[in-house]
């Protein structure tokens, strides 16, 4: 199943500049997606971190990957934003960083459903370019009702 950007805007409630899901490319339903993410030097984050030398700060590479989680979690139990659901990234455990994500890069979003129940997701994720690993970490998602 593959995901352009207007679908994945309805099933993420973010917008730029915090939507950090381009497309999808891979997905299968209650188990898997691969996402990307394309960083281009015009991301605000790089004016601060580093001007010198732009570094995707790692907490949006975690971010990047708790939203292509909750896309799949959306997918998996055919809900979106729109009815009134949300995904909240509650917790994030063995998180490595591996390599610095840079302007220029493609960052290639993956993550597995380790477990769900009630509500509660764990993921096991990982982020990489051209192969490379740049993140892996354990991520804890809650679907929550809001309006």
């Amino acid at each position: 199943m593959v995901m352009d950007i207007n679908e994945i805007r309805e099933y993420l409630p973010h917008r730029y500049p915090f939507l950090l899901v381009d497309k999808v490319t891979e997905l299968t339903i209650g188990e898997s997606i691969v996402a990307y993410k394309n960083v281009s030097i015009n991301e605000p984050f790089f004016n601060g971190h580093f001007p010198e030398h732009p570094i995707m700060p790692g907490v949006l590479v975690i971010e990047a990957l708790a939203q292509a989680c909750g896309i799949l979690g959306f997918k998996t139990v055919n809900k979106l934003p729109a009815d009134g659901y949300v995904y909240y990234l509650v917790g994030s455990d063995n998180v490595r960083f591996k390599r610095p994500v840079m302007p220029g890069d493609r960052l290639e979003l993956r993550a597995q459903v380790e477990r769900t129940k009630r509500g509660i997701w764990k993921f096991q994720c990982r982020a990489s370019i051209d192969g490379e690993v740049a993140c892996e970490a354990d991520i804890i998602c809650a679907e929550r009702k809001i309006a």
